[in-house]
C-alpha cells in the first residue's frame, strides 16, 4: 500500500517527513544497528521520575532462570486500595524501548482512576527472541497478582495494554494467560497492535508510510521470531495466527488508516467478536503509525486519546462497580 502526502493527515505530514528524513533506514544492517543505539540512548532515563505520580522500581525474579527483571511501578501521589491494576507494555518494534517511555500514558490513566501501573523492562529482541519478551510480561503479571495487597489492587481484575509491539503482547498475554489459568485479565488495551508476522494484508505490503513501513516491520519481526522467522509461528509470538479468541477479556484499541497494521488490528477485532468479546474499535483516516504520540496536538489524535481514555474509564467503572473496601 504506497502512502502520498496527500492522503496524510495535514496536521500529522510535517513531522512525518521529518521522521522519514530521520529514521528511515535503506538495509536490514542499519535497521538492527539503529536499535542498539536506541537501546543505549533510552538507557539514560532510567529512574526519571513523573510529575504528579510515585514512581518506584524494583527487580523481580524470572520464573525460568531465576534472572532479575526491571520493573517499574506509578502510583498517584495519595493513592487508595482496590483500585484497578494495569500492567502497561511499552512498544517499540519488540526491539527497542523501555518503560519510562510511556510517560505520559501512566498520567492520563491514573488521572481517570487512581490505579496503579506496573510496567516491565522486558528483554528487546536485540538481546533475546521470542519467547524471552513473553515470559517476562507474564512474569510481571503474575508478580502483580501476588503483591496485590501490598500494591493496593484486586488481584481479581487486573487490566493489560500496550502500543504496537507493546499492543502484540498485550494480545499474546491475553491468550498465554487465558491457557494458562493462573491469572485473571478484565481488560486488555492492545493500540495498534503489531500481530501479524506474514505481512500478506494489503496494508502491510511495499508500505511506506512515516514511522513504521513494510521494511522496518519486516526486519523487527526477523529480529523477535528469530529461528522461528518464517516458519511455523504459533499465536502467543504473532497473536492473528491464534486459532482461538474465545474467553479473551473485553477490549478496546484503534489504528491508522494509513499503516502497515491496519488490516490485521480490523482482522483481529474480527476475530473477538466472532468469538463473542466485546470490543470498542476505531479507525482514523490520514494516519500513520503512533501518530496519537508523534503528534498529540493534532485535532485526530486528541480524538484517539479521547477514546481510549474514555474506554479504559468506561471499563473501570464496569469492571470496578463494586464496592472498595
Amino acid at each position: 500500500m504506497r502512502i502520498t502526502n496527500k492522503m496524510i493527515d495535514r496536521q500529522l505530514r510535517t513531522r512525518g517527513k521529518i521522521i522519514n528524513i530521520l529514521v528511515r533506514k535503506s538495509a536490514e544492517e542499519k535497521f538492527v544497528k539503529s536499535m542498539h543505539t536506541n537501546k543505549k540512548m533510552m538507557s539514560r532515563t532510567k529512574g526519571k521520575n513523573i510529575e504528579g505520580l510515585t514512581c518506584t522500581e524494583e527487580w523481580i525474579s524470572r520464573a525460568n532462570d531465576g534472572s532479575k527483571l526491571r520493573i517499574r511501578m506509578y502510583k498517584p501521589l495519595h493513592p487508595k486500595s482496590h483500585v484497578p491494576g494495569v500492567l502497561w507494555i511499552h512498544g517499540g518494534g519488540y526491539a527497542m524501548g523501555n518503560p519510562e517511555m510511556s510517560a505520559v500514558t501512566y498520567k492520563r490513566l491514573i488521572a481517570e482512576s487512581d490505579c496503579v501501573i506496573v510496567a516491565p523492562d522486558y528483554r528487546l529482541s536485540i538481546e533475546a527472541p521470542y519467547p524471552a519478551a513473553l515470559q517476562d510480561c507474564y512474569d510481571a503479571l503474575l508478580w502483580m497478582k501476588e503483591h496485590a495487597k501490598e500494591l493496593g489492587i484486586r488481584d481479581d481484575q487486573l487490566m493489560v495494554g500496550g502500543e504496537s509491539a507493546g499492543g502484540g503482547l498485550t494480545a499474546a498475554l491475553t491468550l498465554y494467560a487465558r491457557d494458562m489459568a493462573e491469572v485473571q485479565i478484565a481488560f486488555q488495551m492492545p493500540l495498534y497492535p503489531m500481530i501479524d508476522d506474514r505481512m500478506i494484508t494489503e496494508s502491510s505490503i511495499d508500505n511506506n508510510a512515516p514511522a513504521w513501513d513494510s521494511n522496518s516491520n519486516r526486519w523487527a519481526w526477523k529480529l523477535y521470531l528469530g529461528d522461528l522467522y518464517e516458519k511455523d509461528v504459533p499465536g502467543y509470538a504473532a497473536p492473528a495466527r491464534a486459532k482461538d479468541y474465545s474467553n479473551l477479556p473485553p477490549t478496546v484499541t484503534f489504528v491508522g488508516d494509513l499503516e502497515p497494521f491496519r488490516d490485521e488490528t480490523i482482522q483481529y477485532v474480527e476475530n473477538l467478536r466472532q468469538a463473542g468479546v466485546p470490543v470498542d474499535f476505531e479507525m482514523y483516516e490520514g494516519c500513520y503509525h503512533g501518530f496519537d504520540i508523534i503528534c498529540p496536538k493534532a485535532e485526530v489524535s486528541k480524538r484517539a486519546i479521547s477514546f481510549f481514555v474514555s474506554s479504559f474509564k468506561y471499563a473501570v467503572d464496569h469492571y470496578f462497580a463494586e464496592q472498595r473496601h
